[in-house]
């Protein structure tokens, strides 16, 4: 979902680009159960972002249940691909996060 965004409305090349985001952490917590055949609803907003990084949370939600069935986050690092060390985030992608980060 976010690769997919950050490709469209970011501009990141994924296959040739000289910027990549490699995922460097992940956390879910789990509150209560989904089971087939619940409607899964997925949330992700943008919570930090840093100068080479940024943090996403995520929320899943059974149909429009208000309170979460599971929580997360997810950091990505961009770096440059010959040398995988930090660099600042692409301007063009730097503005598409900008538009899920919340307060």
């Amino acid at each position: 979902m976010i690769n997919r965004y950050l490709i469209e409305a970011g501009g990141l090349d994924i296959h040739d680009g000289d910027v990549i985001g490699i995922a460097v952490e992940t956390t879910c917590r789990f509150h209560r159960s989904l089971a087939f055949p619940d409607i899964v609803n997925a949330g992700l907003r943008v919570g930090k972002l840093g100068t080479s990084s940024v943090r996403y949370e995520i929320g899943l939600f059974r149909g429009d249940d208000a309170e979460a069935a599971a929580t997360g986050h997810f950091v990505h690092v961009f770096v440059t691909r010959a040398t995988q060390r930090p660099t600042p985030i692409p301007e063009r992608t730097r503005a598409a996060l900008e538009r899920l980060q919340v307060g």
